[in-house]
């Protein structure tokens, strides 16, 4: 008698169906924000200092003068330091600059500059890897065509190095996924944020679960895209 009127737990499946899907889809829409906006401003940012690093160091354009090795110095280092701190730590330590450029440490626009910040320099460093695979002979010609240095970087350096380029974004992209992920710890919003407080704290497993899949369609759509197009343009 006892043990009939005890209630049976949930399934797991019946608790994925019980979710408020309201609020996965807000969560959704908030990391392709982040993810949409951190893109945008990483891809102007890095391709602007991978070029630059490119440019400056030796035996390029502008590389071997005096000039020239101390701002491939300075950029160099100043990548290299930004790339080595976690993510995390990298928030919560330009917490003042965040407040000071958007208003807010914290939220979905909160997040968007120290994921532009961490990856920004990731970014840079593949732009000046594919720029280093452009074959110095097309560079030559288009030097001894009397070509200016700002029509090589534009007409021959990014054209020659798009597939390149464009394997950079599609690598940059998924990582900021996880990025958008990571900053749901201190209240970055999106899907970090509601398995940081629905799948974790409140041990709601099949909210960790959806958020995770979810994470992972995005990321194979991001990989998809990122191949088509590199395979259009290296058949072009």
């Amino acid at each position: 008698m006892l043990a009939a009127n005890v209630e049976k737990e949930p399934t797991f499946w019946q608790s994925v169906m019980e979710i408020d899907w309201k609020v996965v889809g807000k969560a959704t829409n908030e990391t392709l924000y982040m993810l949409g906006y951190s893109l945008l401003f990483t891809v102007i940012l890095g391709l602007l200092l991978g070029v630059l690093l490119f440019l400056t160091s030796d035996k390029q354009l502008l590389g071997g003068k005096f000039y020239a090795r101390i701002i491939y110095g300075a950029l160099s280092l100043l990548v290299n330091v930004l790339r080595s701190v976690p993510f995390v730590i990298l928030m919560i330590l330009i917490m003042p600059f965040t407040k000071f450029l958007v208003g807010t440490k914290i939220g979905v626009v909160g997040a968007i500059p120290p994921l532009v910040v961490a990856a920004a320099p990731f970014f840079a460093r593949l732009v000046e890897s594919a720029l280093r695979e452009v074959d110095r002979g097309v560079i030559e010609a288009a030097t001894a065509m009397g070509a200016s240095k700002g029509m090589i970087v534009l007409h021959v350096l990014l054209r020659e190095a798009r597939t390149g380029l464009i394997a950079a974004v599609t690598i940059t992209a998924v990582t900021l996924v996880s990025y958008t992920a990571m900053s749901g710890v201190i209240g970055g919003g999106g899907l970090g944020d509601l398995a940081m407080r629905y799948g974790y704290q409140r041990f709601m497993i099949e909210v960790m679960a959806v958020t995770v899949l979810l994470m992972l369609i995005l990321v194979q759509i991001l990989q998809m895209v990122g191949d088509a197009l590199v395979r259009y343009f290296s058949r072009r």
